[in-house]
């Protein structure tokens, strides 16, 4: 597996050389575009718009726009030359309760693998457990600084990129009050008790992408996607019927 990231984890004068790894995959089933008369692959180009010709990856370079048609550009070398050596490690400046960080501000979910220091590493991890903190840091990937957060998992001590404050996007979400019956209330809780059980992940997998699978096979096949057969909805339009017949047919666990 590709190591995401080189550097270090400190938090007060403990330093822990590790490497990143990503966490998580794409599993989707993809499709190419095509041209529809001939069924052959779309291509996409890049073009100089003031040359008028292909231009290959090793003559593409990164510029800022400052003014129109004006770019400065900048090298590797110069996104280097910016960084300080704090920039380069996960410097833990803080630890938090894990239930206090939403998880609308998670990104994306590395393993943090010691490449020295191990017996810090596991000092690290099991001091989180046990207090069922998180670790605050930031550190700079590429050319982007990141907020990032340290904690344990499944007995692994994980790496969680997060949003800053001001790329949260604020929705106005009206408020409108209900006046709710107690009873609704009450049964909207049982409902909920009825089907609460631990979480299982391995219960769960993309089924659309099963049905997927399924089609392209009839597809290749030159037969009919068939049609799943779905059970009938309830078309129950008071709120107390349709907690009641919820309860029915979801007994306790």
């Amino acid at each position: 597996m590709a190591v995401s990231w080189k550097g270090s984890i400190a938090f007060g004068l403990i330093y822990i050389p590790v490497n990143l790894y990503i966490a998580t995959k794409a599993s989707n089933i993809s499709f190419n575009q095509l041209h529809k008369p001939c069924l052959n692959r779309i291509r996409y180009k890049k073009m100089c718009e003031f040359c008028e010709v292909e231009v290959k990856n090793d003559e593409i370079v990164k510029g800022y726009n400052y003014d129109k048609n004006k770019y400065v550009v900048f090298t590797n070398d110069d996104f280097e030359k910016i960084k300080t050596p704090k920039d380069k490690s996960i410097n833990i400046t803080q630890f938090v309760d894990l239930v206090e960080i939403d998880p609308v501000f998670y990104e994306k979910t590395y393993n943090i693998v010691p490449t020295g220091g191990e017996k810090a590493f596991a000092l690290l991890k099991q001091a989180l457990a046990d207090t069922n903190k998180v670790g605050i840091a930031k550190v700079v990937f590429g050319t982007k600084e990141n907020l990032v957060a340290l904690r344990v998992a499944s007995d692994k001590l994980l790496l969680n990129t997060m949003y800053f404050i001001d790329e949260i996007k604020a929705v106005e979400v009206p408020q409108v009050k209900y006046d709710l019956k107690q009873e609704e209330v009450d049964l909207a809780k049982q409902l909920i008790m009825n089907l609460s059980k631990p979480f299982l992940p391995e219960k769960y997998y993309d089924e659309y992408q099963e049905k997927l699978k399924k089609a392209i096979e009839q597809k290749i096949l030159g037969e009919e996607i068939s049609i799943p057969e779905e059970a009938p909805e309830h078309n129950i339009i008071n709120l107390m019927d349709a907690l009641q017949e919820s309860l029915r047919v979801n007994p306790p666990l």
